[in-house]
């Protein structure tokens, strides 16, 4: 089978694509989003999603076949709590992910009950709107240590020839007490760091990103990293492949730049 790409993608915000003035601001995310299908070699077997919304004390890997939903915003509209993305799970390949993660040296349990978060259903309800593709998510460890996070891609790797599309699921910019014009300065600075350093070569893009707290606005874009760890496991699982940006968008919510990327 032909060896899948990974990626690290926005998410955008909340429930958004059931959300008519969101989806309008998130346009251009949701167009990058929809035209991911074409750019694969083949349909997914099955996706894994590292999501910035779901992090225990050691790797944790979805397991169930028909993983339920996790409503985890507040404050929206009484319907986006009944959304259902029915996508069904892979628990042989949550299996075979988990002995990977387990081979790699690193802690790592099954989770049988966790369900999808919104870091996973809304992105993939524009992706695969027919939610027919298997799914599952495998978890980041709390403290987001970059070289744990980059261990756990190349763990993973191994799946992307047997057909699973890897994707890292978070923000670029992620700061909810300064999103609107003040985040204007950081997240250009930021972004254009982050573009600038998955152009390099990969060593010297690994050890940029593993760095990244010496970046520009570092803290002020990400206070607290879990919506950028996914990028070090998309990234670690396609370590020596070219990045593509695949995303960008600036003026969100009146200030923020945000990019999404693909990784071979």
């Amino acid at each position: 089978m032909t060896r899948m790409p990974s990626y690290f993608i926005s998410h955008g915000g909340g429930p958004w694509p059931w959300m008519a003035k969101w989806r309008a601001e998130f346009a251009p995310l949701e167009a990058s989003l929809q035209a991911m299908p074409a750019q694969l070699p083949a349909r997914p077997r099955a996706i894994l999603v590292i999501s910035g919304h779901w992090e225990e004390e050691s790797f944790a890997v979805m397991s169930a076949a028909r993983p339920p939903m996790v409503y985890d915003y507040t404050g929206f509209p009484p319907e986006t709590y009944e959304i259902v993305y029915p996508a069904p799970g892979a628990p042989d390949l949550a299996l075979r992910a988990h002995d990977l993660i387990a081979e790699a040296g690193l802690p790592v349990r099954l989770d049988p009950k966790m369900g999808f978060d919104h870091g996973t259903f809304a992105p993939l309800a524009v992706i695969y709107p027919e939610a027919d593709v298997p799914l599952f998510q495998v978890s980041l460890q709390k403290g987001y240590d970059p070289a744990a996070h980059f261990s756990l891609g190349r763990a993973l790797a191994p799946l992307r020839d047997d057909g699973v599309l890897i994707i890292g699921s978070g923000l670029s910019y992620h700061n909810l007490r300064a999103f609107g014009p003040g985040a204007k300065v950081p997240s250009e600075a930021f972004d254009r760091w982050l573009t600038e350093a998955l152009a390099l070569p990969p060593a010297d893009r690994t050890a940029a990103l593993m760095a990244w707290e010496q970046a520009p606005y570092a803290r002020d874009c990400h206070a607290q990293e879990d919506h950028f760890a996914p990028i070090f496991a998309a990234l670690g699982a396609a370590e020596a492949e070219p990045a593509t940006r695949i995303y960008h968008q600036t003026g969100i919510f009146g200030g923020v730049t945000a990019s999404g990327f693909r990784f071979g």
